[in-house]
């Protein structure tokens, strides 16, 4: 009985071993999306890109048309920081899709460029949301799906 009760430790030690690897090759982050009626302002984009840099997060909007879309990734504040700027700019039906969340990124994904980016379609963020591995997360925050 002592020889199996070790057995069974040893492969959950493994199995926890294996976990700890997974979880240092992730980096922890949090992420945001937001949805608005449109963005177009200039001015307002301009306010967001000042903001991004601050904050050191890393922005990507749809702009130039319906419906505004905005995703945020970076630290807890600064994400958070960031919202609050896109919120306080009062956008015509601003919704928050999902709110500041931590989520793991593989490490080669975590060190995106600080700054707001911008994409004029929303097959282009679909794919950005594609390459980054959260196309489900920003589906179902969209009520895609």
């Amino acid at each position: 009985m002592n020889g199996l009760a070790c057995g069974t430790w040893a492969r959950e030690d493994v199995k926890e071993n294996r976990v700890r690897e997974l979880v240092k090759m992730m980096t922890p982050f949090y992420h945001a999306l937001i949805r608005t009626h449109h963005i177009t302002s200039r001015k307002k984009v301009a306010h967001l890109r000042k903001a991004a840099r601050e904050f050191e997060v890393y922005a990507l909007l749809r702009s130039g048309g319906c419906p505004g879309i905005m995703y945020c990734k970076g630290s807890e504040q600064g994400v958070k920081s960031w919202v609050g700027t896109v919120q306080r700019l009062r956008y015509k039906d601003f919704h928050l899709a999902s709110k500041p969340s931590l989520t793991l990124s593989p490490e080669n994904q975590s060190q995106e460029p600080t700054g707001l980016f911008e994409l004029s379609a929303i097959n282009d963020f679909a794919s950005a949301m594609e390459s980054r591995g959260i196309t489900t997360w920003w589906r179902k925050a969209m009520d895609f799906t």
